[in-house]
């Protein structure tokens, strides 16, 4: 009688080798950016990129109208470049922030706070343009509880999706001129020579200016996460 054969299954190397590197995008129009989602203001198609979806596609999200809101409403707009400073024209930026009293819509704050701008979710997505290009609408931030009993500055959490990345890339935005900003905890982690590229510029009365490099000599600082 013969001893037992070695059995192979789906996890075996030998019989599939390794997988294929996979990729964060470029992206399906279709299903990720919708129209409003870079508006988290009111009720514009800022977000989607409207040439590359046939009208009468958009069936899993539309723009809304969140009602009243507090705090100052504010445009922030920049572009993704590469290591070669080339635009990157499929790639996809999505924001979580608080709300002007500095709350999140999430059961982890208290829903009182909340009822100033019930509306506001304090999510956006938008995906860039021919040029690299996004914009969003939205709100300053207030102040946030940081580790201990410390007070982060205002910011706004930033995810980046792209081609050849495996993961996505995550940096914040905080806002030129806040004085706050010294005394954050977390943008005292990025060196003191590279915190600019966490800053936004202030460009007008209401617009910031927030490029993202994904390497390079002006790469973005990026966190761990």
């Amino acid at each position: 009688m013969s001893g037992p054969t070695k059995t192979l299954d789906n996890q075996s190397p030998e019989l599939f080798g390794q997988t294929p590197w996979q990729t964060v995008g470029p992206f399906f129009h279709y299903g990720l950016p919708w129209k409003g989602g870079a508006d988290l203001t009111g009720g514009s198609d800022l977000g989607a990129r409207p040439e590359l979806t046939p009208e009468g596609h958009y069936v899993l999200k539309t723009a809304r109208d969140p009602g009243p809101l507090a705090g100052k409403m504010i445009e922030i707009v920049g572009q993704v470049f590469d290591a070669d400073d080339v635009p990157v024209p499929d790639a996809m930026i999505e924001i979580w922030q608080a709300n002007a009293a500095g709350r999140y819509n999430s059961p982890d704050d208290p829903r009182e706070e909340l009822a100033l701008d019930a509306g506001f979710i304090g999510f956006g997505r938008g995906a860039t343009s021919e040029d690299g290009e996004y914009r969003f609408n939205t709100i300053l931030p207030g102040r946030t509880p940081g580790p201990g009993n410390s007070q982060q500055a205002p910011h706004i959490a930033v995810g980046v999706f792209g081609r050849g990345l495996l993961k996505r890339l995550v940096t914040r935005i905080y806002f030129e001129g806040e004085a706050a900003n010294d005394e954050d905890p977390i943008l005292a982690l990025a060196p003191a020579a590279r915190r600019l590229t966490l800053i936004a510029s202030k460009t007008g009365e209401a617009t910031y200016r927030f490029d993202i490099h994904l390497q390079g000599e002006h790469e973005t600082v990026f966190f761990d996460i």
